[in-house]
């Protein structure tokens, strides 16, 4: 099980998922409790370009839980001011809170209420597509 560790973000690849810099490779993280819109998906830019002015080129934590199927490391990333990027994009209105993956996360629960309800990011939409429903079709 890995360790926390720090480093800068080298790479947004979209808005759940950077490349962080760990004895000098890139380093894949799936950040954990979230899922945001895909690349080809209403809103997915606006959930990578959040993720990237949020995080990209700054030295981040990873609090690191484990691993997914494809072998990326999951975790929490924790940016220099002590914000937790994975429960900023939520409160921002760019991703959902991952019930599947993170049941009993309440902090996420709260932040994805809140920005439905203020009709923050992808929640202007009516009826937003969930990811997870999309990467079905």
């Amino acid at each position: 099980f890995a360790s926390d560790f720090s480093g800068p973000v080298v790479s947004v690849l979209d808005g759940d998922t950077l490349e962080v810099l760990h004895n000098q490779r890139p380093e894949r993280i799936r950040l954990s409790g979230i899922d945001c819109p895909e690349k080809g998906q209403a809103y997915g830019n606006n959930a990578k370009h959040a993720a990237s002015d949020l995080a990209f080129g700054k030295e981040v934590t990873i609090q690191t839980h484990g691993h997914d199927k494809y072998k990326r490391t999951i975790g929490d990333v924790i940016l220099p001011d002590g914000m937790n990027l994975n429960q900023e994009l939520v409160k921002q209105g760019w991703c959902w809170w991952y019930r599947k993956y993170a049941p009993g996360n309440v902090t996420l629960e709260q932040l994805e209420r809140e920005a439905r309800e203020a009709r923050k990011g992808l929640w202007a939409d009516s009826e937003p597509v969930p990811p997870w429903e999309w990467r079905k079709q």
